[in-house]
């Protein structure tokens, strides 16, 4: 029975990929995932007919618990997986021949910088120095600020200072 049932799976793949192969893009990708929610629906129903639910609910309930037990963790690097996430799309926006002058990339600008440390253009290295300080202060993690503005606020002051 095993020995029938892999030679169906095995007829149907290669049947699928000849399709695959002979249909348009468009209308291939809308098909296709047509039949995906309709073996997910059948997995399924196989699964509650066999009476194997369960192991799947179990299964989902353990991966449940540990989203929620790794949330701490994955917060407190948020802004380091936002900054790994921002380089790796303005990379991927240069492969694809896109990077324009609109594409925003993981540094910061010098219009960007000024707005961070609340400054107007033509501001001197002493009134960036001031400002830097000013915020510095007040938001540094020492004093129970924030990681990613004291981040921010070094960056821009080493934008605006060119170091």
């Amino acid at each position: 029975m095993i020995r029938i049932g892999i030679l169906l799976v095995v007829i149907l793949a290669i049947l699928a990929v000849r399709w695959f192969l002979k249909t348009p893009r468009e209308t291939s990708g809308k098909q296709l995932k047509q039949i995906v929610w309709i073996a997910a629906a059948l997995f399924l129903a196989i699964l509650l007919l066999t009476g194997k639910l369960s192991a799947l609910i179990a299964l989902l309930g353990v991966l449940l618990a540990f989203i929620v037990r790794s949330m701490p963790i994955i917060l407190n690097y948020g802004p380091q997986l936002h900054r790994i996430w921002l380089k790796f799309n303005a990379s991927k926006q240069q492969e694809q021949g896109k990077s324009s002058g609109a594409v925003r990339t993981a540094g910061m600008t010098k219009a960007q910088a000024l707005e961070v440390l609340g400054l107007k253009a033509g501001a001197s290295d002493e009134e960036i120095i001031q400002a830097h300080r000013k915020l510095i202060s007040r938001v540094h993690p020492d004093r129970g600020g924030s990681d990613y503005l004291a981040a921010q606020i070094n960056q821009a002051k080493k934008v605006l200072l060119k170091r």
